[in-house]
């Protein structure tokens, strides 16, 4: 049998080449990625915050990027996402550089949630670029592409950082800044350039309806929530229970992200490749069934082997629904309200990380790790179950098919 039946990214060969300038500038922004991590002990060892301070100004970061996501995908589709992506990466960092600076708690507090505005602009202005390049039968892989460098990236940026924060702390958010520039370098010099589908301007008889009047993307993020906020207890209960409840070590809980690192670098793109063809039902429902088992797994988990073994189902369960979902939402969004589309998907999941680790967390100091385990599979599973009934894309949520625009605008 020949050995490129094995190879795990076969196939990728037909994806547009502007994918590969989009990967290398994730891959290039992700890898810089590393003041957000080491923000809290920054800020309280060089800084002179309190943890509890310090603790509010990463709650400050994420609700910029919650409460910015929506607008910023609205300025995509006025100005074109490709311009966002190239001010997000440029602005961010010069907000980079300025970090160290500031001193004060109000210039950390500007800083910081300006930072979050900029940073966030890139994810809805990405996905919808994503969206335009790669076609139909290609967006799942592509949309797996793009988590593959987002993933090789943060396996580096927070490793770098680890090192250059014993040395010098300002230094990160040089690098980090350094690292946004290149990004846009890359944008910038391929001349990298998508179609431009302009929303209607204000005042003009608009061609499609606002994202939050779609019945279908709202019934799609009101199971979003409770499943992502699932998943996020790998940051929120999650390691407090492998540590402290069941005595493993801090070295194991880090093996346990590079189990999932691991399996997502070599089997995703491979997966999603193979999966293009399945109806969105099948994937959206299935991923989500892999989460529910995965963590709701952990109850029953008391050894190292077998936290590991729930690790990698739940695993299997992010590399099916993730990009199911991008894809899901880039295929319901019309061409001239896609980074509308793509901002309220990104709000959704601000919303559920703000409030998925702190519940789970809750959960489990007041009631104990059984019922935490037992919660989130219920709640995983209600989503799954809501995911099998999403309606097509192509349907309205009567069921009747839904109007296709195929008009477009050139930028």
């Amino acid at each position: 049998m020949s050995l490129s039946r094995w190879n795990p990214w076969r196939g990728l060969g037909a994806l547009p080449p502007k994918i590969w300038i989009h990967f290398t500038a994730t891959l290039i922004n992700r890898m810089g990625t590393m003041a957000i991590p080491f923000l809290v002990l920054y800020l309280t060892k060089d800084v002179g915050f309190t943890a509890e301070r310090a603790g509010l100004m990463l709650s400050l970061y994420g609700m910029g990027s919650l409460l910015s996501s929506p607008f910023l995908g609205k300025l995509a589709d006025r100005i074109g996402p490709v311009r966002v992506m190239k001010g997000s990466l440029f602005v961010s960092a010069g907000f980079m550089f300025l970090y160290p600076f500031a001193r004060t708690t109000a210039q950390v507090v500007a800083v910081t949630f300006l930072l979050a505005v900029a940073t966030e602009a890139f994810r809805p202005a990405s996905l919808s670029v994503l969206t335009d390049i790669a076609p139909p039968e290609l967006r799942k892989a592509a949309f797996a592409v793009n988590r593959l460098a987002i993933n090789l990236g943060m396996s580096v940026g927070p490793a770098v950082g680890g090192y250059l924060a014993e040395v010098s702390f300002p230094s990160i958010f040089r690098v980090n800044g350094t690292a946004s520039l290149a990004a846009c370098a890359v944008l910038a010099f391929t001349g990298f350039q998508v179609a431009h589908h302009r929303a209607a301007a204000h005042g003009e008889a608009p061609r499609s309806q606002p994202a939050w009047r779609d019945l279908r993307l709202i019934a799609f993020l009101a199971a979003c929530v409770p499943l992502a906020s699932v998943f996020f207890q790998h940051e929120g209960a999650l390691p407090l229970d492998v540590v402290r409840n069941l005595g493993l070590s801090e070295s194991f809980f880090g093996w346990m992200f590079t189990i999932n690192t691991i399996m997502i670098v070599f089997l995703e793109v491979r997966l999603n490749l193979s999966s293009a063809h399945w109806p969105h039902r099948k994937s959206l429902a299935l991923g989500a069934l892999f989460i529910a088992c995965g963590f709701g797994a952990m109850a029953f988990a008391h050894t190292g082997p077998a936290v590991a073994a729930t690790v990698v189902v739940w695993t299997i369960g992010e590399m099916t629904l993730l990009p199911s979902m991008s894809n899901y939402v880039a295929e319901l969004s019309p061409a001239d309200r896609r980074g509308d589309y793509m901002g309220l998907y990104s709000m959704s999941w601000g919303i559920a990380f703000a409030l998925g680790p702190w519940l789970g967390t809750v959960v489990l100091e007041r009631y104990g790790r059984n019922v935490l385990w037992a919660s989130a599979f219920a709640a995983a599973a209600l989503a799954a179950l809501a995911m099998s009934r999403m309606p097509s894309p192509r349907e309205s949520v009567t069921g009747e098919p839904a109007p296709i625009d195929t008009e477009e605008v050139s930028a």
